[in-house]
């Protein structure tokens, strides 16, 4: 009896596991949900429709693309919605530009690229928006859900890919998992520390049933029982995928989660501020992220006093003449001060992995990322009160708590005179000849000089670009646009395009060096079409500079850093836009010619100063000519 008593147990056992198993199966074959939720076969509505209405929700404005299949039924419901569609001429440059956006308009960039290599295209961009911190979504087109990994065509693992890459990483597979994805995306690209996100949608989730059931029929289905089964998984398969499509959802945006200083942390900055005689500043890009508006930061550091040195996205944030604003000098001036803030400023590469800091200096150090906030801490530097927090929010609750109090003026005012006595060695060397061609000192101070008051400048270069970060200054801010921490070469037609969108009414130039020109002149026809008037100016000296200048004296070789003086111009010409060459004989008309191609981008065109320029070194005030 207690044999049969043990098999009646095996038996149940093993049936209750055949149960757990068929139950299992029959949900993720959908049957559950299809029991209760109508499959509307006769609806020509698709996929496209509701990322389009999710985006418009949240107030999307444009979708920057390079067309393909796998995408274009969110393409054309987007533009139906009144999302506007911005084709470019490479996938990089449209996330590049939803990239601007995205930093410009405190919403969320968005692009869309199809399949395979118009995804792979993008992973350079992509990883520069992780690592400037851009909330950014990238939407990718994929072979259809059951074709996955069979060799369809531009179907490769592409969840893999970006993992790596983006905060968030998601695979459609019904149409009725759109709108709470992108929703959660959208919201999570914004939180904590910002970044890019990506969805790939596979093609069958995007086009209206009538067409995607033709692409389920099987021709000469297997006979008997196996196709019987073959044919009904594919038609379950097909209902599944449509089932519950189009009821209502929300699509309102989710709630967006960002750290803050607490009340205690803040407390402690005070006494510790309140005590500073020369205290600094340092500002990253981060300082500029939403939800504190840049103005009020901009407040909050002129009452504050302090002198503040500003690097990426903060460049402008006090304006063009600030007696607070130090450009020049910044290890000098670290090596004097008893109190360093950093607010969204990483101890990398840029602060020498924090070796620039006095040891005996009280450090302050704000940022939303844990990982960057601590950077090299275990070696070079320590911070006194480390908060994960927003760096622009707690900037704003500094200053309330220091009501009344100011830095000690002699502190900004002597590091202020020696900003000077720098700056005006820097313009005089400006008017030095160089032995071939323009003194690229001499063309960037004309520029600053003439460029209106509301330009937004994009630095897309090396030496060159080097040379304009400590001549040209951004009269506000917001009004300055460079790679961030990854140096990426390429960003300037897209970085460009973004803006012009977003500011139409202001200046936006480029500064390209000849090198990265390269990467998008392409996009002068992008300018065209969409009628985004830029003007770039092009340092031409006909080499890779920034490289030669060590390679030559270290390995004795130039292999691979020459290019040509190479007419630029005629390209702009070529795509719709106007070009111009400035050589030496242009010199006394430089002012001239930059104020016609002012002029040329009033009236609707693209233009590009094609500047041949002579070899320099200029690095913070020295050039060799």
């Amino acid at each position: 009896m207690e044999s049969f008593g043990a098999i009646g147990a095996v038996l149940g056992c093993s049936a209750g596991i055949v149960v757990c198993g068929l139950v299992c199966a029959a949900y993720r074959l959908g049957l559950f949900y299809q029991l209760f939720h109508k499959t509307e076969t006769k609806s020509p509505r698709h996929g496209g429709e509701s990322v389009a209405e999710v985006l418009r929700a949240h107030g999307v404005k444009y979708v920057f693309t390079l067309v393909g299949g796998h995408i274009s039924p969110i393409l054309v419901a987007c533009e139906k919605v009144g999302i506007r569609i911005v084709d470019t001429r490479h996938e990089a440059t449209a996330v590049f530009a939803a990239d601007a956006v995205a930093r410009l308009s405190g919403t969320v960039g968005v692009a869309a690229v199809t399949a395979g290599p118009g995804l792979t295209n993008t992973v350079t961009a992509v990883k520069n928006a992780q690592m400037a911190e851009s909330p950014l979504l990238l939407i990718g087109g994929a072979a259809g859900t059951l074709l996955q990994g069979r060799g369809a065509l531009q179907d490769i693992d592409q969840m893999s890919l970006f993992k790596p890459l983006c905060k968030f990483c998601a695979s459609i597979r019904t149409i009725r998992e759109i709108v709470p994805t992108v929703r959660k995306a959208l919201a999570i690209a914004q939180s904590g520390t910002p970044g890019p996100v990506f969805i790939e949608f596979p093609i069958d989730t995007l086009y209206p049933f009538h067409l995607v059931s033709k692409e389920f029929g099987v021709k000469n289905p297997p006979k008997g029982l196996m196709g019987k089964i073959v044919t009904w998984y594919l038609n379950n398969h097909l209902m599944n995928l449509f089932a519950g499509a189009w009821e209502t959802r929300d699509v309102s945006p989710l709630p967006v989660n960002i750290p803050q200083a607490t009340d205690d942390q803040v407390q402690r900055c005070i006494e510790l501020v309140s005590r500073a005689k020369k205290p600094v500043i340092l500002l990253g890009s981060q300082a500029t992220l939403p939800p504190t508006p840049v103005d009020d930061i901009r407040k909050a550091l002129e009452d504050l006093g302090i002198p503040c040195f500003l690097g990426g996205m903060s460049r402008g944030m006090l304006g063009k003449d600030s007696p607070i604003h130090i450009r020049q000098n910044r290890r000098d001036a670290l090596k004097e001060a008893d109190v360093v803030v950093l607010a969204g400023t990483v101890c990398d590469f840029r602060l020498s992995y924090g070796r620039v800091l006095n040891r005996r200096s009280k450090v302050i150090a704000v940022n939303r990322d844990k990982t960057q906030l601590l950077k090299n801490s275990d070696m070079f530097w320590k911070p006194t009160i480390a908060i994960q927090g927003d760096a622009g929010s707690f900037l704003v609750q500094l200053s309330k708590g220091l009501k009344g109090h100011r830095c000690p003026e002699e502190w900004p005012q002597s590091l202020k005179v020696g900003d000077v006595t720098k700056e005006n060695t820097n313009r005089a060397k400006a008017d030095e000849k160089t032995e071939h061609h323009l003194n690229p000192l001499k063309v960037l101070h004309c520029v600053d000089e003439l460029m209106s008051e509301d330009s937004i400048i994009v630095a897309d270069g090396g030496d060159f670009v080097g040379s304009a970060a400590y001549i040209m200054r951004p009269r506000g801010p917001m009004r300055w646009l460079d790679p961030g921490a990854f140096g990426t070469l390429g960003v300037g037609g897209g970085f460009a395009l973004g803006a012009k969108l977003c500011r139409p009414e202001s200046e936006v130039w480029i500064v390209y060096g000849d090198g990265s020109l390269g990467y998008s002149v392409a996009e002068f026809d992008t300018f065209t079409r969409h009628k985004t008037p830029v003007i770039a100016v092009v340092g031409n000296d006909a080499c890779w500079s920034q490289i030669s200048r060590e390679q030559v004296p270290i390995l004795g070789s130039n292999v691979a850093c020459g290019l040509a003086f190479t007419d630029y111009h005629t390209v702009a010409d070529g795509y719709g836009g106007k070009g111009y060459l400035i050589r030496r004989e242009d010199e006394d008309r430089l002012s001239d010619i930059i104020r016609q191609a002012q002029r040329e981008t009033k009236e609707g065109k693209a233009t590009l100063l094609n500047v041949l320029i002579g070899k320099t070194n200029f690095r913070e005030g020295s050039i060799s000519v």
